[in-house]
């Protein structure tokens, strides 16, 4: 820990300087031999001096530090080559090496020691380029674990343009259409029934097959990118994926893997033909034919199998993709690419999420905070009437907190079946979510073992089901604004927070009066003010009538409920006609 560690430790903001010739670490242990859980991609396998291209280092392990450089390949102990531009400069940031010829950016290393599963850069190329450039990284998984030098892809000069038989095409009109759908081709279509001939906002993938060929159209609103996946199930990972980039103007579309939740990984074989694009108000469209069969790519799915569909989009730079930021359109089924032709249904939520976010609605909104409320404000009501031998309000604040334990857990369950895993991109929802799931369970447990009634460490249960019930509802709520953000739930923002913010007022209001009713304030406070108006009428009416203010009386009951009979008998006093009771109340009623 005292050596100045490059990666991880003595230099955790990733001034690496020193290491840049090297490449290794200075922490005095021996680089990782085994095969590595990370992977260097490039998006093209050509490039000309003065072409940008992205870089991504992903891996199935989470990594603290690394180490990206560009080098000529056929000397990779040479001086790094290019220049680097940031895609996320809060996790990397640029190296200048070299001690001979500077080159400012020419690496690109880590920020902090947090930990991270993939970042993205670009390279440039510079005019002096050597015919091939391999790039290599180091990556740290922890203080003394890292592998030195991984190689990445080689990429050598040449045209950047696609292979000639991918005849790439730009449409000058929008040939897209949803006529068609279900008769000569199978469509997905977002929203439903919408045309993207005519609807700039639809998402539209169609493909229909000819012979031993199936053509592909995809069209839809997009700053950088839309794609589309062939998977064997609803999860991302092992996909067969299609991207169509626009990059300043220009489409390039791309067959790729995507092995997990990484970025995708750019064949580099072609297997592309009569490709077409076009980008137009907003819209990125293209077009492309694959064969059936693709043997010289083996990672190609055959299309004569049974897959669900999956629609994409987000943004671009410097033609390097970004996480999509809205959830994939998903098809609710699979489908046989080169079956019979159907229109197919999607949606961008998952069912299990929808029914995640309704069972805990109805548990910590409903069922628990009536179950709170009749423990709270209901027990001197019902004093001789019992439900199954115990007090109604027992039996009614035991079931629905019952209640609310059960479809709190149900509903637990739900997102780790849809994910399979732990959510690292949830942000702080998945947390507060255990924790209430941890107090809801502690609750009845403690119920089961609380003292009698009449025992000395009666009180201690008290106060810790009062607290723990209140902490476990309070945290529930929070979780809840939360969670109604999460992509997967796909809620029309930002009317759904008002609308949980109103039903949260409404409850705070219900209990708050419940309160002063159940401390007798708001019966008091009528009993005040209605005996003040009392006293100021009656002052007034006796004033006015009688002329013998000086001879009034001092009122002997001075206490809180004074009656109508006392003001009476304090204007029969002083001589006031019999009506004077209605006189009163005739002045109160106007």
């Amino acid at each position: 820990m005292r050596a100045p560690v490059t990666f991880a430790n003595g230099y955790k903001n990733g001034k690496v300087e020193k290491s840049c010739e090297s490449m290794m670490p200075e922490h005095h242990s021996q680089p990782n031999t085994t095969a590595s859980p990370y992977t260097l991609t490039v998006n093209a396998r050509k490039f000309s001096p003065g072409d940008y291209i992205r870089v991504a280092l992903s891996g199935s392990e989470h990594f603290e530090g690394f180490l990206i450089q560009a080098r000529d390949a056929t000397n990779p102990d040479g001086p790094a080559i290019g220049s680097f531009t940031l895609v996320d400069p809060e996790i990397s940031q640029r190296l200048t090496c070299n001690s001979i010829e500077v080159r400012i950016g020419s690496a690109v290393s880590h920020t902090s020691n947090a930990k991270k599963n993939e970042i993205q850069v670009i390279w440039k190329a510079p005019s002096n380029a050597p015919p091939t450039v391999q790039f290599l990284a180091t990556v740290l998984a922890h203080y003394k674990i890292f592998w030195l030098k991984l190689p990445g892809p080689v990429i050598s000069q040449g045209d950047v343009t696609p292979a000639p038989s991918q005849s790439t095409t730009i449409m000058s009109t929008n040939s897209f259409t949803s006529e068609g759908c279900g008769v000569s081709k199978s469509c997905l279509i977002d929203p439903v029934s919408c045309n993207p001939s005519v609807d700039t906002n639809c998402f539209f993938l169609s493909y229909s097959t000819l012979d031993q060929t199936v053509s592909f159209e995809l069209s839809g609103p997009a700053e950088g990118y839309v794609s589309f996946a062939l998977s064997k199930d609803k999860w991302m990972g092992d996909d067969d994926t299609y991207l169509c980039i626009n990059d300043e103007g220009r489409v390039s579309v791309e067959a790729a893997y995507t092995a997990g939740r990484t970025y995708p990984e750019v064949s580099s074989k072609s297997v592309l033909t009569d490709v077409g694009w076009r980008v137009s108000d907003g819209v990125i469209q293209c077009k492309f034919s694959r064969s059936i069969y693709t043997p010289q790519d083996p990672v190609r799915f055959s299309l004569n199998n049974s897959y669900y569909l999956f629609v994409a989009h987000g943004t671009a730079e410097y033609g390097m993709i970004h996480r999509h930021t809205r959830q994939p359109l998903i098809s609710s089924h699979h489908q046989i690419i080169t079956g019979p032709p159907e229109i197919l249904t999607g949606s961008r939520s998952p069912l299990l999420m929808k029914y995640h976010g309704a069972l805990m609605l109805i548990a910590w909104m409903l069922a628990g905070s009536t179950g709170k409320i009749m423990a709270a404000y209901f027990k001197p009501d019902w004093p001789e009437q019992t439900l199954f031998g115990q007090k109604i309000w027992f039996q009614v604040h035991r079931m629905l907190m019952s209640l609310t334990v059960f479809l709190t857990a149900v509903a637990f369950v739900f997102p780790f079946v849809y994910r399979g895993k732990w959510s690292t991109r949830a942000g702080v929802h998945p947390y507060l979510g255990c924790t209430v799931m941890i107090l809801a369970f502690c609750q009845p447990i403690m119920a089961a073992f609380r003292p009698a009634p009449d025992s000395s460490r009666r009180w201690i249960f008290n106060w810790l089901h009062w607290g723990v019930g209140n902490a476990a509802e309070i945290i529930a709520v929070v979780s809840m604004f939360f969670g109604i953000r999460q992509q997967s739930l796909l809620l029309p923002y930002p009317w759904t927070t008002g609308v949980l913010s109103a039903f949260v007022v409404w409850t705070i209001v219900l209990k708050l009066v419940l309160k002063l009713h159940k401390h007798n304030v708001i019966t008091k406070a009528k009993y005040v003010v209605q005996n003040i108006v009392f006293v100021c009428l009656a002052i007034s009416l006796v004033s006015a009538g009688s002329g013998k203010e000086d001879e009034l009386p001092v009122l002997s009951d001075t206490s809180e409920d004074v009656s109508w009979v006392s003001y009476y008998t304090l204007l029969k006093h002083n001589g006031e006609d019999e009506n004077i009771k209605g006189t009163v109340h005739q002045k109160l009623k106007s």
